[in-house]
């Protein structure tokens, strides 16, 4: 594939969406709509990233860092003179040029590629339109083109005639063309129209009646195309892109009982035969292993689940959260920034911080690594085979030896050697008969018999 350079408009406002964040940084699946696309080109080996800019121009050059060039477009007078704001930064590159849209996320590399090789086939078109088939074609432009792709004319749904109109294939506004051709065409177009404003589009047509040939390219999915303006389709955005992630985990091995009810982030790894019980969600860098079980109303995220482990149900993962192999979290059990070794437990009630738990230790109900002084986090390790007993408060940093074990109750403060015994209780203090005589007391108080 030839060098191509990719231009990213987004100096909309996103009024639509009554957001202090800008439209193109809302996330999907835990991810910018932006940084969904972005990842799409990468995929290519882009030699040259250009985002056009406007409103919230700080936001966008702080989520793109040095990911990509920036240019401000102001005032805003139309996609074409949007483009043309790459001109400049772009210099004397001689290769292609590709021209997406930041509130567009969805759009496939494979899609990206399909219009590249294009631009470079036998009829050598000046442009190529990336062309979308909807269920329902609604007010969309037009692509008119042969059975071949070649373009006899772009038209916009209020200029089509009933012919044009009951054509099916409809125009995206991503297009692909080589930079020297891309800029010369856009140096023609003019702003005759009721906005003034200068559009992308009509490079096809001057193109055509130049008597070149342009040509389109239609997605496989309509989809791929869909742009995001408000709040609304945000959430359909999250809902398709959710909907193909549950697809292809369970091609690819995994069992969902309720797929519409888990939710992946976009870097979610699901292994083979692992099982995901009901409204689970997944943050991002969760990684799963094979055999694993996710049980109902678990949270993970920044976690990693070993092969054949389990969690839940009602268990949360936080970043820095390792089950190994056969390892097992229950119910109500919270892990931050620790590791739960071989075939280690803490089924339930528990909170691990900042802890390193051996293979074959088992953890009691209602324990609690105390990480925290209000300034400095601790480590707590506990060796293998330890039992720590249920209600234990181990205060870290602090360790507790292979093969021993806490009673339960206990506050540790201090380590415990292995194959150690380690019980820290307030001595019991032993009344009889005191608590027959303080309800006799109370209720004859409430009855009013004594002041």
């Amino acid at each position: 594939m030839t060098d191509f350079a990719a231009i990213i408009l987004a100096a909309g406002k996103g009024t639509r969406m009554k957001s202090d964040l800008h439209k193109v940084l809302h996330p999907i699946a835990g991810r910018a709509m932006l940084h969904h696309l972005m990842a799409s080109i990468d995929t290519l080996g882009p030699k040259r990233k250009v985002v056009v800019v406007g409103a919230g121009r700080d936001q966008l050059e702080a989520a793109l860092g040095d990911d990509a060039e920036t240019r401000v477009q102001e005032p805003q007078l139309g996609t074409g003179h949007a483009v043309q704001q790459a001109e400049e930064p772009l210099g004397d590159f001689t290769g292609d040029v590709l021209v997406l849209y930041g509130d567009v996320p969805f759009v496939r590399g494979e899609t990206m590629r399909a219009m590249l090789d294009r631009l470079h086939a036998e009829d050598a078109p000046k442009v190529v339109v990336l062309g979308f088939e909807p269920e329902d074609a609604l007010a969309y432009g037009r692509v008119i083109a042969d059975e071949h792709g070649r373009i006899s004319k772009m038209v916009e749904f209020k200029d089509a005639s009933e012919e044009e109109r009951a054509c099916s294939l409809c125009n995206s506004g991503l297009m692909a063309a080589r930079a020297q051709d891309m800029f010369a065409l856009l140096r023609r177009v003019g702003n005759d129209n009721a906005q003034g404003e200068y559009y992308l589009p009509d490079i096809v047509n001057i193109a055509i009646s130049d008597g070149d040939t342009c040509a389109a390219v239609t997605a496989s999915d309509p989809g791929e195309v869909a742009g995001i303006n408000s709040r609304a389709e945000l959430a359909r955005a999250e809902a398709q892109w959710q909907d193909l992630k549950r697809e292809e985990a369970m091609a690819n091995g995994a069992t969902l009982r309720a797929p519409e009810t888990v939710f992946f982030s976009y870097d979610t790894q699901i292994g083979r035969d692992v099982t995901i019980d009901p409204n689970v969600v997944f943050g991002p860098g969760v990684r799963v292993a094979d055999g694993a079980h996710i049980k109902a109303f678990s949270h993970l995220e920044g976690a990693t689940v070993g092969e054949g482990a389990q969690v839940g149900p009602y268990a949360r993962l936080r970043p820095g959260a390792v089950l190994e192999k056969d390892a097992f979290v229950g119910n109500f059990v919270e892990m931050k920034k620790s590791t739960l070794g071989e075939g280690a437990k803490a089924s339930h009630l528990t909170y691990l911080g900042d802890t390193e738990v051996g293979a074959g230790a088992n953890i009691g109900a209602g324990t609690i690594t105390c990480n925290y002084d209000g300034y400095f986090k601790y480590k707590t390790t506990i060796g293998e085979r330890a039992f720590i007993g249920s209600n234990s408060a181990l205060v870290a940093p602090v360790t507790i030896g292979a093969d021993a074990i806490v009673a339960a109750g206990s506050t540790v403060t201090r380590d415990v050697a292995p194959g150690e015994l380690r019980m820290e209780r307030a001595e019991q203090s032993i009344k009889p008969g005191w608590a027959d005589r303080f309800h006799d007391t109370m209720k004859k108080k409430k009855r009013g018999e004594t002041k």
